[in-house]
């Protein structure tokens, strides 16, 4: 039996995605994984390793999605990940909102 996961999918996604950014914008920097990483919460060496298994092997240096099919379904995915987070975020507004009602009526 595999050991749990401890990151979920959508941050291994979304941190990996934000390392080819800063790369992209930043290419003389060399701290890059390192920082994400602290930002994140998530071991350098960790995401060093997503990064590099994300690009098809180690010691390659990092490339552009293969073509816009493959970034419409980076953002299709990540279109879907904001829609269930916005989801949530609705049905908490809510809860919180009947919360304070009926705080406010009791008194």
């Amino acid at each position: 039996m595999p050991a749990p996961r401890k990151y979920p999918p959508e941050l291994v996604e979304r941190a990996v995605q934000l390392v080819i950014e800063k790369r992209r914008n930043e290419p003389g920097r060399s701290a890059v994984v390192r920082e994400v990483g602290e930002l994140l919460g998530i071991h350098p060496e960790v995401l060093r390793h997503w990064v590099n298994k994300a690009d098809g092997g180690v010691g390659r240096g990092l490339r552009e999605p293969a073509g816009d099919a493959e970034r419409v379904r980076l953002l299709e995915e990540e279109n879907a990940n904001l829609r269930r987070s916005n989801s949530i975020l609705k049905s908490a507004a809510v809860i919180f909102a009947a919360e304070i009602e009926h705080g406010n009526s009791v008194d």
